[in-house]
């Protein structure tokens, strides 16, 4: 999993500016943000927006659309401000000023409580009154701590069975499943539940899109598994905590085993893409494919054991 610094395109935003007289707060002008955090490591940030930031932050969103609106009678960017405002939605002018405020606060609470989130923020608006100051909820988590208990005998224990050679049988190749099991009895990590629903739904979105392609309702679906909605995310629930947890202790092991991946190595596995496009997606998430090809160092060291 991709340690970001700042999630989903959250990252730090850029001063805008109308002359030489900033348009933005700056970042210290910010409201100072709440945080808590669960027992799992679930993090809550509560971020508020004063008046200023959003009255700057509806100016500029007012000065874009007198810039880029059409209307009869004027040409481009050349209508007046009255005539252009009663134009505006009030509801799509908020959820512009949102656009433009959100990721700039949610960087600074995440610099302000000094976070390292590795996730996308789920993001919540709890206050959105006009002329009152609004508020709302980010929820994300940090890389959990991983505990390990000398794993490297528990996995000899186990790979010593593929290395007993016994004359007219075929060696026994040990299974991923059964490394990590072992690895896993020697592990203690706390998942936080965000983290959990988050892989859940995206489980579920690509559920849902298989589903159409086979051309089925969801009820056709569930009724040709036997199941309900609620014990199908109970499923991908317990995948989802099984597949994370897997995936932080490998990245565990590669941490302590100093296990890493060369660009050499990444070239060489987007040269082997059998496609042009399988090609050109790889080249576009290197750093995914690192991650996995580190995943894959990693096992492979556990088989050496």
């Amino acid at each position: 999993m991709a340690e970001l610094a700042y999630a989903y395109g959250l990252g730090p935003y850029p001063e805008r500016v109308g002359g030489s007289i900033p348009l933005w707060p700056t970042l210290n002008n910010f409201m100072k943000s709440i945080l808590a955090k669960a027992q799992d490591g679930t993090l809550t940030l509560t971020i508020p927006l004063s008046l200023e930031e959003i009255k700057a932050a509806r100016e500029e969103a007012i000065q874009h659309a007198i810039e880029e609106m059409e209307l009869p009678g004027f040409r481009k960017g050349k209508a007046p401000r009255k005539v252009v405002e009663e134009k505006l939605d009030p509801l799509n002018l908020k959820e512009d000023i949102l656009r433009h405020l959100l990721p700039r606060a949610y960087s600074e609470a995440v610099l302000e409580h000094k976070l390292r989130p590795i996730m996308s923020p789920k993001i919540n608006v709890s206050k959105l009154d006009d002329g009152k100051e609004w508020e709302f909820i980010a929820t994300t988590c940090e890389m959990p701590e991983v505990t390990l208990k000398d794993y490297k005998a528990a996995v000899k224990d186990v790979t010593a069975k593929s290395k007993i050679v016994v004359p007219g049988k075929e060696q026994k190749e040990i299974s991923f499943d059964e490394i990590m099991q072992a690895v896993m009895g020697k592990a203690t990590v706390v998942i936080p539940s965000i983290l959990v629903e988050s892989e859940v739904d995206r489980l579920l979105s690509q559920m849902l899109d298989e589903v159409k392609t086979l051309g089925l309702t969801l009820d056709q679906y569930l009724a040709s598994t036997h199941k309900t909605v609620e014990e199908v995310k109970k499923d991908y629930a317990a995948r989802a905590t099984n597949d994370i947890t897997v995936e932080f202790v490998l990245q565990k092991i590669a941490d302590e085993e100093k296990i890493t991946v060369s660009e050499k190595e990444i070239e060489e596995a987007i040269t082997k893409a059998p496609t042009p496009a399988e090609k050109e997606n790889l080249e576009k998430n290197k750093y995914l494919l690192a991650a996995i090809l580190r995943q894959q160092k990693t096992f492979d060291y556990l088989k050496s054991l």
